[in-house]
């Protein structure tokens, strides 16, 4: 089972959310932005590694918050969601992304999730109660 890191990064209360790009698995679907852990990192190093090479973004990571299992065709995964806090809204690089949105926590139903990172989306709908 792969490790993969998922951050919900806040920015001026804002969440950074990404679009899964066109001819990949679960294409144009919504992901918390994040990635693959490797040998020897912790899942925090691991977060701020992949939102540095996938956005050119430098981020404080927090509290660890939810995780969810889920079995794609291609194997399973545990995404491991943590809080992280940016500097600036300014929209992130695209490297491995269609797009990028900073939206309120209040909108995340308007989107279209992969189906590990769901679960997450609903234990924040319920943290965040509207």
């Amino acid at each position: 089972m792969k490790r993969v890191s998922a951050g919900l990064v806040f920015c001026e209360n804002k969440l950074l959310i990404a679009q899964r790009k066109r001819g990949k698995p679960q294409e144009y679907l919504w992901e918390f932005p994040g990635g693959k852990l490797e040998e020897g990192e912790t899942m925090p190093q691991c977060l701020a590694r992949e939102l540095n090479e996938e956005f050119g973004i430098n981020v404080k990571v927090g509290d660890f918050f939810a995780k969810s299992v889920f079995d794609y065709e291609t194997g399973s995964i545990s995404l491991e969601a943590y809080f992280a806090e940016c500097a600036s809204q300014d929209l992130p690089k695209l490297e491995a992304h269609e797009h990028t949105q900073w939206i309120d926590v209040s909108e995340l139903s308007r989107y279209e999730f992969a189906p590990a990172d769901r679960p997450i989306v609903a234990k924040l709908q319920e943290k965040f109660i509207f």
